[in-house]
């Protein structure tokens, strides 16, 4: 992996349902950035893939149930948003206002990835439904257009444990290694590390939404390049299991909402 890279913002306008997120991103690759070349990674918002793909859920067509009314009670939150979220979630894990911790496809986060950002009023986006096969999908679209190999992540924002803000993680990932396994090699003073394992795709991603934003740039993608990454055909995000996760530890003995 090289020690220096470069990162490019790509202004695409508003994305709206139908829209081919790969064309967008490319379009504004060749007036930006000379194209996309070859070891390019390309980082995509959950949010721009999830509106082209046409997931969007209209608030006025939901009817909560009661337990997305005990839930907005009790968190303050929108039934008609507590009940996307209770149909995106394996679980409810606890709450504070205005948010659910939730579980879903082994993965804690709040409101099930449930957003209200950047989408339109009077709607809210779910995550993309198979996050890896939408960046497999788009990684196919660029390498047939350019004749080039890339890697794609698709990208979420998230927050962390006592930290105030939040920072990218990756959700989908098409062409490299999302996780690389540093167990055995030396430190600085001889010792073998036994359980480091770097987080490569989640580490592109808040490299990305530094040019990326969370407002109203209309920049939902990015590319990485020059990091040297090797492009294959790998897809997929590595996760571990609730019981195997530190955070998870202290709410084990707590049941499901």
């Amino acid at each position: 992996m090289n020690t220096s890279f470069e990162v490019f913002g790509l202004s695409t306008g508003i994305i709206h349902s139908g829209d081919s997120v790969a064309d967008r991103a490319a379009d504004a690759a060749d007036m930006q950035c000379g194209g996309i070349l070859e070891g390019d990674i390309l980082v995509f918002a959950e949010t721009a893939v999830a509106t082209a793909e046409g997931n969007i859920i209209d608030l006025s067509t939901i009817i909560p149930s009661p337990r997305a009314e005990e839930l907005g009670r009790k968190y303050q939150m929108d039934p008609c948003t507590a009940e996307v979220v209770l149909r995106e979630s394996d679980s409810i894990v606890g709450g504070i206002p205005g948010f659910l911790l939730c579980m879903k496809a082994g993965t804690l986060l709040p409101n099930a990835g449930v957003d209200a950002s950047n989408a339109p009023t009077g709607c809210v986006t779910p995550l993309p439904k198979n996050p890896d096969q939408s960046a497999l999908a788009i990684k196919a679209l660029i390498e047939r257009r350019y004749g080039v190999k890339v890697g794609v992540i698709i990208a979420d924002s998230r927050t962390h444990a006592m930290r105030l803000g939040c920072s990218g993680v990756a959700i989908g990932c098409a062409g490299i290694t999302a996780v690389i396994d540093d167990r055995g090699r030396n430190d600085l003073f001889g010792r073998k590390l036994e359980v480091t394992k770097r987080a490569v795709a989640d580490n592109i991603v808040s490299a990305a939404e530094l040019v990326m934003g969370e407002a109203d740039e209309c920049t939902p993608a990015a590319i990485i390049r020059g990091i040297g990454l090797p492009i294959g055909d790998q897809v997929g995000i590595d996760s571990i299991a609730a019981d195997e996760c530190l955070f998870m530890g202290v709410l084990r003995n707590r049941s499901p909402e």
